[in-house]
């Protein structure tokens, strides 16, 4: 089992350390510690808004037993600062398994690479991939159901929701499989394809490959990523649309939020034309539509979360309901009723 230390060094936010986030919410188990200096003694609990009671360290050799050193944020360009750089060589020297899920690839750094020969270590970097073939639109099986999360931008819930989901379909019994896309949830799921690390003409090629590899599966609950609507990031998201083929979306958006991420002169447009925007994406070449929204109200109360939740129903006449703080029956409900 992992046995793992998560390095957040300077970065133990909301903002930047989702990754660390869910490994502790989802696999409690296997966390020992955040490693982050500036914070070191500090509880998690205010800093990250999550229950948990494990402790942000400053050394190594406090839990000598950990195997797994994991970079568990988020960085502007992918990368990690030269500041990093030490307490990675330490973890290496101490043998253990460094996993990486940004751009920039440890595997690539010559000095790590030597160290981890010397020390015995493994370089595991999630995003890595040699991943190039195009799609076919053969093989895909009518009978399994595709659903995919969709959103309104960037980071706003995407994966959770589709992990919740696919627990609870589980719960009920039901052959349903996570499809991970994203550093997150491939450390989750332990497989799939990091769809933004793929080259742009085959990015729909690893997402149809990620449905066939798994379509032995009744319900096939696809990680999104990104949007269609934002201006960095929407070939990913349209990508891995064409790719996947699903027949229902789950869209996902953030109460309040009315810029696109890292870009708050550029207005998110209304929800209704989103919609129409993903589903008239779609048309042309499959049926597909929206069939439920998956609120992200982590900034909110409990009755705002609740109001926001019956003005969505109401005003679009779909499921919808906060995942951490309603729970993901609704949604699944939807899915198991959902005829295509």
């Amino acid at each position: 089992m992992r046995k793992m230390i998560i390095l957040t060094e300077g970065m133990t936010t909301v903002q930047h350390a989702k990754t660390a986030i869910n490994l502790i919410c989802y696999k409690p188990e296997e966390v020992l510690a955040l490693f982050d200096r500036t914070k070191t003694g500090e509880p998690v609990s205010p800093l990250l808004g999550i229950e948990t009671n494990i402790p942000i360290i400053g050394s190594l050799n406090d839990f000598p037993e950990a195997n797994t050193f994991l970079l568990g944020v988020a960085t502007a360009g992918g990368g990690y600062p030269d500041e990093w750089r030490p307490i990675i060589l330490e973890a290496i020297s101490k043998g253990m398994t460094v996993v990486s899920g940004l751009h920039k690839y440890l595997s690539d750094d010559p000095e790590f690479v030597e160290a981890a020969r010397k020390h015995k270590a493994k370089l595991v970097d999630i995003r890595k991939n040699d991943f190039k073939k195009v799609a076919t639109r053969k093989g895909i099986k009518e009978t399994t159901l595709r659903i995919q999360t969709v959103g309104n931008d960037c980071s706003n819930g995407k994966m959770i929701t589709s992990y919740e989901i696919a627990l609870e379909l589980k719960r009920r019994g039901k052959d349903a499989k996570f499809v991970a896309t994203g550093q997150t949830g491939i450390l989750l799921e332990g497989d799939g394809i990091p769809i933004d690390a793929v080259i742009a003409d085959f990015v729909n090629g690893a997402a149809e490959e990620m449905v066939l590899r798994n379509q032995h599966h009744e319900i096939l609950i696809i990680e999104g990523q990104a949007s269609i609507i934002h201006p960095r990031y929407s070939s990913v998201t349209l990508g891995l649309l064409h790719g996947a083929m699903p027949q229902g979306l789950i869209m996902s958006y953030e109460m309040g939020r009315e810029f696109t991420k890292n870009l708050d002169h550029v207005k998110i447009p209304p929800m209704k034309r989103i919609i129409e925007l993903y589903e008239a994406m779609t048309a042309p070449l499959f049926p597909c539509k929206v069939i439920g929204f998956g609120i992200n109200g982590r900034k909110f109360s409990q009755a705002e979360v609740d109001y926001e939740r019956e003005r969505i129903k109401e005003e679009f006449g779909l499921p919808a309901c906060d995942v951490i703080k309603h729970g993901p029956a609704e949604l699944a409900d939807s899915i198991l009723a959902f005829k295509y």
